[in-house]
């Protein structure tokens, strides 16, 4: 089996796009500053992880993704930030979790961390291109079957 790395990076990109919540969502991490004012997103692989509890001829793999949410942390009213933030995650985290396969693509999304990683969202600041920004990172472990076959 090969992975469809293009299939699951444009499934969770498509989820945030769907949520209506971002100006823009990149399919990778960017190197600059997000443009425009209001909130956006990035989804890029950061982790891949052969599993121990694999196949008897092939071997699953831990596939995680970050998708990180910007919003600059100049933004008004700065009550009003995290709870926007928040009402984001909320939504994409529901899509994981209510669309656990990615349309077929994967074994799961490892919402509890069976494999390790669980769903998980932290939140901070990250200053890019000379401004300040507050993230949140959901990190979104995928498992993936049968992905490497191994020869005796």
């Amino acid at each position: 089996m090969a992975l469809d790395i293009l299939g699951v990076t444009d499934a969770l990109v498509s989820h945030a796009m769907a949520s209506g919540y971002f100006e823009q969502v990149n399919g990778h991490e960017p190197k600059s500053a997000p443009a425009g004012g209001g909130l956006t997103a990035a989804v890029w692989a950061n982790q891949v992880t052969p599993l121990r509890a694999s196949g008897l001829a092939s071997v699953s793999v831990l596939l995680v993704f970050n998708v990180r949410l910007y919003t600059s942390a100049q933004t008004q009213p700065a009550d009003a930030i995290d709870p926007s933030m928040l009402a984001a995650v909320d939504d994409l985290c529901a899509a994981y979790s209510g669309d656990f396969t990615l349309g077929g693509l994967l074994r799961s999304v490892d919402l509890l961390g069976a494999h390790g990683q669980s769903l998980d969202v932290q939140a901070g600041y990250i200053q890019q291109d000379g401004a300040l920004y507050r993230v949140m990172t959901i990190t979104v472990p995928c498992v993936v079957n049968d992905l490497w076959e191994e020869e005796a």
